[in-house]
């Protein structure tokens, strides 16, 4: 009650600016909540396509190793007192992926084969990476988990995919240390890499791409935007109100002002009003009222 009594005293200006107010406010909340919600799934989708095609780009790796140079060193992996880890797809694609790490810009961009038992223990999985490996072992239906992870050098997105042993020529190293060759014995021992089984998924393939950048630019655009809309509401807002106040609130003011003179018993002053709009029209049954009035009064004084 006490709100519409104050509503009420309220002069037709300050009413209209505080309606103004509440729209421009709720403009700005619901603008600022969509565009930080379009902005926000833009910067996902920006990380989420960097690392499909990072991830593309480590299986075209692999894909050549496995078809193009493994025939080529395989014949040779017995007799070779040396080992070859060029015969090792994840070698070759950890290797690429390393070159492509050494330009500064990309030096965030991460590559593992997160492996439970790996040969090289730099492939050796984390406990985060072996949830992963766990879970692909656990939902063999699930072919790609995504998601935030945060690292020492910042928070990053990850797409991570299941490596499973399809193919028997890839035991020969991972069955038991006598029937791995012995070069590969002699570069990484027989403790580590061993016990794989055909059709088992022994590692997750995940590539990290940094996303703190990509969300800082969507947060630095929101609020420019926003500024904008904010300085452009707030235009808005004044010429409407200067214009209202101009063309409505000062010609009703002078029509107060005369009707009150009027009211008085001043029948010199007069509606003056050349629009041909509602105020104007106002003004003009006005003036037919007082020359009504007037007459009414004039009838009177003669009477008397």
């Amino acid at each position: 009650m006490l709100n519409n009594i104050t509503l009420k005293n309220l002069k037709i200006g300050a009413k209209f600016n505080l309606l103004l107010i509440l729209i421009f406010i709720v403009s700005i909340l619901g603008s600022g909540v969509a565009l930080s919600s379009v902005l926000q799934r833009r910067a996902q989708n920006e990380v989420a396509s960097q690392a499909q095609i990072l991830i593309q780009m480590v299986n075209a790796v692999r894909n050549y190793t496995q078809n193009r140079i493994v025939p080529l060193l395989e014949p040779s992996l017995d007799t070779n007192p040396t080992f070859m880890p060029e015969i090792v797809p994840s070698f070759s694609s950890k290797e690429v992926f390393d070159n492509f790490r050494k330009k500064p810009e990309y030096r965030n961009f991460f590559h593992k084969d997160a492996t439970l038992n790996p040969t090289n223990l730099a492939d050796k999985a984390d406990s985060f990476e072996t949830k992963l490996v766990e879970r692909f072992r656990n939902e063999p239906n699930t072919l790609e988990i995504t998601g935030f992870r945060n690292l020492a050098e910042g928070e990053v997105f990850y797409i991570a995919r299941p490596l499973k042993i399809t193919q028997q020529q890839c035991l020969q190293c991972h069955t038991t240390p006598d029937q791995a060759p012995k070069s590969q014995l002699l570069t990484y021992g027989s403790e580590n890499g061993f016990g794989w089984q055909l059709n088992q998924i022994v590692s997750a393939q995940i590539v990290s791409v940094p996303s703190e950048d990509i969300f800082a630019n969507a947060k630095r655009t929101w609020i420019l935007i926003m500024g904008l809309l904010i300085a452009i509401f707030a235009l808005i807002v004044f010429l409407i109100n200067f214009l209202i106040k101009k063309y409505v609130i000062q010609r009703i003011r002078r029509i107060e002002k005369i009707a009150q003179k009027v009211s008085i018993g001043d029948m010199s002053a007069d509606f003056e009003e050349s629009s041909n709009d509602e105020i104007g029209g106002l003004a003009e049954a006005f003036n037919r009222m007082k020359a009504s009035l007037k007459i009414a009064m004039e009838m009177l004084n003669n009477q008397s």
